[in-house]
Protein backbone atom coordinates (compact mmCIF):
# COMPACT_ATOMS: atom_id res chain seq x y z
CA UNK A 1 0.00 0.00 0.00
CA UNK A 2 1.04 3.51 -0.68
CA UNK A 3 1.06 5.43 2.56
CA UNK A 4 -1.38 8.38 2.38
CA UNK A 5 -0.65 12.09 2.83
CA UNK A 6 3.06 11.65 3.43
CA UNK A 7 4.65 14.61 5.17
CA UNK A 8 8.41 14.27 4.53
CA UNK A 9 10.84 15.46 7.18
CA UNK A 10 12.03 19.07 6.67
CA UNK A 11 15.45 18.05 5.37
CA UNK A 12 13.85 16.17 2.47
CA UNK A 13 12.21 19.15 0.81
CA UNK A 14 15.09 19.69 -1.57
CA UNK A 15 16.35 17.18 -4.08
CA UNK A 16 19.70 15.55 -3.23
CA UNK A 17 22.43 17.87 -4.42
CA UNK A 18 24.70 15.54 -6.34
CA UNK A 19 26.23 15.72 -9.78
CA UNK A 20 23.56 14.84 -12.32
CA UNK A 21 24.49 13.75 -15.86
CA UNK A 22 22.72 15.90 -18.42
CA UNK A 23 20.31 13.28 -19.70
CA UNK A 24 16.88 14.03 -21.04
CA UNK A 25 14.52 11.14 -21.84
CA UNK A 26 11.92 13.63 -23.16
CA UNK A 27 9.23 11.90 -21.14
CA UNK A 28 5.71 13.24 -20.84
CA UNK A 29 3.08 12.35 -18.30
CA UNK A 30 -0.07 10.63 -19.40
CA UNK A 31 -3.03 11.88 -17.31
CA UNK A 32 -4.83 8.60 -17.96
CA UNK A 33 -2.01 6.66 -16.34
CA UNK A 34 -0.71 6.88 -12.81
CA UNK A 35 0.48 10.28 -11.74
CA UNK A 36 4.19 9.60 -11.75
CA UNK A 37 4.76 7.21 -14.64
CA UNK A 38 6.10 8.02 -18.06
CA UNK A 39 4.02 7.72 -21.22
CA UNK A 40 6.93 8.12 -23.62
CA UNK A 41 8.71 4.87 -22.92
CA UNK A 42 6.67 2.71 -20.57
CA UNK A 43 3.56 2.74 -18.42
CA UNK A 44 2.46 0.81 -15.40
CA UNK A 45 -0.22 -1.74 -16.01
CA UNK A 46 -3.56 0.04 -15.69
CA UNK A 47 -5.42 -1.02 -12.63
CA UNK A 48 -7.66 0.43 -9.98
CA UNK A 49 -5.68 2.29 -7.36
CA UNK A 50 -5.93 0.97 -3.82
CA UNK A 51 -4.20 3.74 -1.84
CA UNK A 52 -4.52 2.03 1.51
CA UNK A 53 -2.72 -1.20 0.65
CA UNK A 54 0.96 -1.71 -0.04
CA UNK A 55 1.73 -2.11 -3.72
CA UNK A 56 4.77 -4.22 -2.83
CA UNK A 57 4.41 -6.97 -0.28
CA UNK A 58 7.08 -7.24 2.37
CA UNK A 59 7.51 -10.85 1.31
CA UNK A 60 8.95 -9.58 -1.99
CA UNK A 61 11.94 -8.12 -0.18
CA UNK A 62 14.36 -11.00 0.19
CA UNK A 63 17.43 -10.55 2.33
CA UNK A 64 19.77 -11.05 -0.62
CA UNK A 65 18.81 -10.54 -4.23
CA UNK A 66 21.66 -12.54 -5.77
CA UNK A 67 23.66 -15.55 -4.71
CA UNK A 68 26.87 -13.73 -5.66
CA UNK A 69 26.18 -9.99 -5.24
CA UNK A 70 28.56 -7.70 -7.14
CA UNK A 71 31.34 -5.94 -5.27
CA UNK A 72 30.98 -2.21 -4.65
CA UNK A 73 34.21 -1.43 -6.54
CA UNK A 74 33.13 -3.28 -9.71
CA UNK A 75 32.60 -1.07 -12.77
CA UNK A 76 30.17 -2.43 -15.34
CA UNK A 77 28.16 -1.17 -18.29
CA UNK A 78 24.41 -1.05 -17.77
CA UNK A 79 21.55 0.01 -20.08
CA UNK A 80 19.47 2.73 -18.41
CA UNK A 81 15.75 3.43 -18.36
CA UNK A 82 14.88 6.93 -17.05
CA UNK A 83 11.41 6.99 -15.47
CA UNK A 84 9.55 9.39 -13.15
CA UNK A 85 9.57 6.79 -10.38
CA UNK A 86 12.03 5.31 -7.88
CA UNK A 87 12.67 1.57 -7.81
CA UNK A 88 13.95 0.02 -4.57
CA UNK A 89 15.81 -3.26 -4.07
CA UNK A 90 13.24 -6.02 -3.67
CA UNK A 91 10.31 -4.01 -5.06
CA UNK A 92 8.13 -5.30 -7.89
CA UNK A 93 7.66 -3.04 -10.93
CA UNK A 94 5.19 -3.83 -13.75
CA UNK A 95 5.90 -2.04 -17.05
CA UNK A 96 4.53 -1.85 -20.56
CA UNK A 97 7.22 -1.10 -23.14
CA UNK A 98 6.17 0.48 -26.41
CA UNK A 99 8.68 3.19 -27.41
CA UNK A 100 10.92 1.92 -30.24
CA UNK A 101 14.29 2.49 -28.56
CA UNK A 102 13.22 0.61 -25.45
CA UNK A 103 11.76 -2.22 -27.48
CA UNK A 104 15.24 -2.55 -28.99
CA UNK A 105 16.66 -2.62 -25.48
CA UNK A 106 14.22 -5.35 -24.44
CA UNK A 107 15.15 -7.53 -27.42
CA UNK A 108 18.80 -7.28 -26.35
CA UNK A 109 18.10 -7.91 -22.67
CA UNK A 110 15.97 -10.97 -23.30
CA UNK A 111 18.97 -12.53 -25.03
CA UNK A 112 21.46 -11.58 -22.32
CA UNK A 113 21.13 -11.07 -18.56
CA UNK A 114 17.63 -9.50 -18.26
CA UNK A 115 18.92 -6.57 -16.20
CA UNK A 116 18.72 -2.81 -16.75
CA UNK A 117 19.02 0.30 -14.61
CA UNK A 118 15.99 2.32 -13.52
CA UNK A 119 16.86 5.94 -12.74
CA UNK A 120 14.51 8.65 -11.53
CA UNK A 121 13.96 11.55 -13.91
CA UNK A 122 11.57 14.48 -14.06
CA UNK A 123 11.33 17.78 -15.94
CA UNK A 124 12.36 19.84 -12.90
CA UNK A 125 15.24 17.88 -11.40
CA UNK A 126 16.59 16.17 -14.48
CA UNK A 127 18.01 12.67 -14.26
CA UNK A 128 19.65 11.38 -11.12
CA UNK A 129 22.93 9.48 -10.94
CA UNK A 130 21.81 6.86 -8.40
CA UNK A 131 19.34 4.17 -9.40
CA UNK A 132 18.39 0.54 -8.94
CA UNK A 133 18.77 -2.46 -11.21
CA UNK A 134 15.51 -3.93 -12.46
CA UNK A 135 15.63 -7.63 -13.35
CA UNK A 136 12.97 -9.00 -15.69
CA UNK A 137 11.27 -11.92 -13.93
CA UNK A 138 8.29 -12.28 -16.30
CA UNK A 139 7.59 -10.93 -19.75
CA UNK A 140 5.09 -11.14 -22.57
CA UNK A 141 5.75 -9.98 -26.12
CA UNK A 142 2.66 -8.86 -28.03
CA UNK A 143 2.05 -9.13 -31.77
CA UNK A 144 2.73 -5.39 -32.26
CA UNK A 145 6.14 -5.83 -30.56
CA UNK A 146 5.12 -4.19 -27.31
CA UNK A 147 6.25 -5.88 -24.11
CA UNK A 148 4.58 -6.42 -20.77
CA UNK A 149 7.19 -6.88 -18.04
CA UNK A 150 7.33 -7.72 -14.38
CA UNK A 151 10.63 -6.54 -12.91
CA UNK A 152 12.17 -6.87 -9.48
CA UNK A 153 14.55 -4.37 -7.93
CA UNK A 154 18.06 -5.65 -7.28
CA UNK A 155 21.29 -3.75 -6.51
CA UNK A 156 21.64 0.01 -6.29
CA UNK A 157 24.20 1.74 -8.50
CA UNK A 158 25.82 5.10 -9.17
CA UNK A 159 26.51 6.36 -12.70
CA UNK A 160 30.21 7.11 -13.24
CA UNK A 161 30.14 7.83 -16.96
CA UNK A 162 27.99 7.73 -20.08
CA UNK A 163 28.98 5.13 -22.68
CA UNK A 164 26.41 6.10 -25.30
CA UNK A 165 22.99 7.75 -25.61
CA UNK A 166 21.59 6.04 -28.75
CA UNK A 167 19.52 4.06 -29.42
CA UNK A 168 19.18 4.05 -25.62
CA UNK A 169 21.31 5.14 -22.71
CA UNK A 170 24.19 2.93 -21.58
CA UNK A 171 26.37 3.99 -18.66
CA UNK A 172 29.29 2.79 -16.60
CA UNK A 173 28.13 2.24 -13.03
CA UNK A 174 29.51 1.20 -9.66
CA UNK A 175 27.47 -0.62 -7.03
CA UNK A 176 26.22 0.93 -3.80
CA UNK A 177 26.01 -0.90 -0.49
CA UNK A 178 25.06 0.33 2.95
CA UNK A 179 28.14 0.93 5.08
CA UNK A 180 28.26 -0.25 8.71
CA UNK A 181 26.99 2.65 10.81
CA UNK A 182 27.91 1.48 14.27
CA UNK A 183 24.25 1.66 15.23
CA UNK A 184 23.63 -1.07 17.81
CA UNK A 185 19.87 -0.99 17.86
CA UNK A 186 18.85 -1.36 14.21
CA UNK A 187 16.20 -3.94 15.06
CA UNK A 188 14.62 -1.65 17.64
CA UNK A 189 14.67 1.22 15.13
CA UNK A 190 13.07 -0.96 12.46
CA UNK A 191 10.37 -2.00 14.96
CA UNK A 192 9.68 1.69 15.73
CA UNK A 193 9.26 2.38 12.01
CA UNK A 194 6.88 -0.56 11.69
CA UNK A 195 4.84 0.75 14.61
CA UNK A 196 4.46 4.16 13.00
CA UNK A 197 3.47 2.53 9.71
CA UNK A 198 0.72 0.56 11.46
CA UNK A 199 -0.59 3.72 13.15
CA UNK A 200 -0.60 5.62 9.85
CA UNK A 201 -2.52 2.79 8.15
CA UNK A 202 -5.01 2.55 11.00
CA UNK A 203 -5.75 6.30 11.05
CA UNK A 204 -5.91 6.46 7.26
CA UNK A 205 -8.48 3.66 7.20
CA UNK A 206 -10.50 5.49 9.82
CA UNK A 207 -10.47 8.75 7.87
CA UNK A 208 -11.54 6.90 4.73
CA UNK A 209 -14.43 5.21 6.52
CA UNK A 210 -12.90 1.75 6.35
CA UNK A 211 -13.08 -0.83 9.15
CA UNK A 212 -10.26 -0.45 11.68
CA UNK A 213 -8.90 -3.94 11.28
CA UNK A 214 -5.74 -5.00 13.04
CA UNK A 215 -2.79 -4.30 10.78
CA UNK A 216 -0.84 -7.43 9.92
CA UNK A 217 2.86 -7.92 10.48
CA UNK A 218 4.49 -5.53 8.01
CA UNK A 219 8.08 -6.45 8.65
CA UNK A 220 7.73 -10.18 7.93
CA UNK A 221 11.03 -10.98 9.71
CA UNK A 222 13.03 -8.83 7.31
CA UNK A 223 16.44 -7.64 8.45
CA UNK A 224 16.65 -3.85 8.94
CA UNK A 225 18.26 -3.02 5.56
CA UNK A 226 15.72 -4.75 3.25
CA UNK A 227 12.94 -3.54 5.57
CA UNK A 228 14.15 0.05 5.13
CA UNK A 229 13.92 -0.39 1.35
CA UNK A 230 10.43 -1.86 1.71
CA UNK A 231 9.30 1.16 3.76
CA UNK A 232 10.76 3.54 1.18
CA UNK A 233 8.86 1.76 -1.60
CA UNK A 234 5.56 2.58 0.14
CA UNK A 235 6.19 6.34 -0.01
CA UNK A 236 4.35 6.70 -3.32
CA UNK A 237 3.53 10.26 -4.28
CA UNK A 238 6.84 11.52 -2.85
CA UNK A 239 9.45 10.44 -5.43
CA UNK A 240 12.06 12.99 -4.40
CA UNK A 241 11.89 11.75 -0.83
CA UNK A 242 12.14 8.19 -2.14
CA UNK A 243 15.21 9.14 -4.17
CA UNK A 244 16.85 10.66 -1.10
CA UNK A 245 16.20 7.42 0.80
CA UNK A 246 17.57 5.32 -2.05
CA UNK A 247 20.81 7.32 -2.10
CA UNK A 248 21.55 6.93 1.60
CA UNK A 249 24.30 4.41 2.32
CA UNK A 250 23.48 3.94 6.01
CA UNK A 251 20.57 1.74 7.13
CA UNK A 252 20.20 3.56 10.44
CA UNK A 253 20.06 6.96 8.71
CA UNK A 254 17.43 5.65 6.27
CA UNK A 255 15.26 4.20 9.04
CA UNK A 256 15.55 7.39 11.10
CA UNK A 257 14.48 9.50 8.15
CA UNK A 258 11.55 7.19 7.44
CA UNK A 259 10.58 7.29 11.10
CA UNK A 260 10.52 11.10 11.03
CA UNK A 261 8.43 11.15 7.85
CA UNK A 262 5.96 8.66 9.32
CA UNK A 263 5.80 10.61 12.59
CA UNK A 264 4.99 13.82 10.69
CA UNK A 265 2.37 11.96 8.67
CA UNK A 266 0.84 10.48 11.81
CA UNK A 267 0.62 13.95 13.41
CA UNK A 268 -1.15 15.23 10.30
CA UNK A 269 -3.61 12.34 10.27
CA UNK A 270 -4.26 12.68 14.01
CA UNK A 271 -5.18 16.34 13.53
CA UNK A 272 -7.37 15.48 10.55
CA UNK A 273 -9.10 12.77 12.57
CA UNK A 274 -9.75 15.21 15.43
CA UNK A 275 -11.31 17.70 13.01
CA UNK A 276 -13.49 14.97 11.58
CA UNK A 277 -14.70 14.00 15.05
CA UNK A 278 -15.63 17.60 15.86
CA UNK A 279 -17.05 18.44 12.44
CA UNK A 280 -18.33 15.15 10.96
CA UNK A 281 -20.09 16.89 8.08
CA UNK A 282 -16.84 18.47 6.86
CA UNK A 283 -15.30 15.13 5.88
Amino acid sequence: MALPQLIPCPTSSSFPQSHQPSLNPNSTLNPKSFRFFSNSSATLFHRRRRPNFLRCSASSFSEKHHTNPPKSDDVVELPLFPLPLVLFPGAILPLQIFEFRYRIMMHTLLQTDLRFGVIYSDAVSGTTEVGCVGEIVKHERLVDDRFFLICKGQERFRITGIVRTKPYLVAEVTWLEDRPSGEEHLDALANDVEGYMKDVIRLSNRLNGKPEKEVVDLRRNLFPTPFSFFVGSTFEGAPREQQALLELEDTAARLKREKETLRNTLNYLTAASAVKDVFPSSS
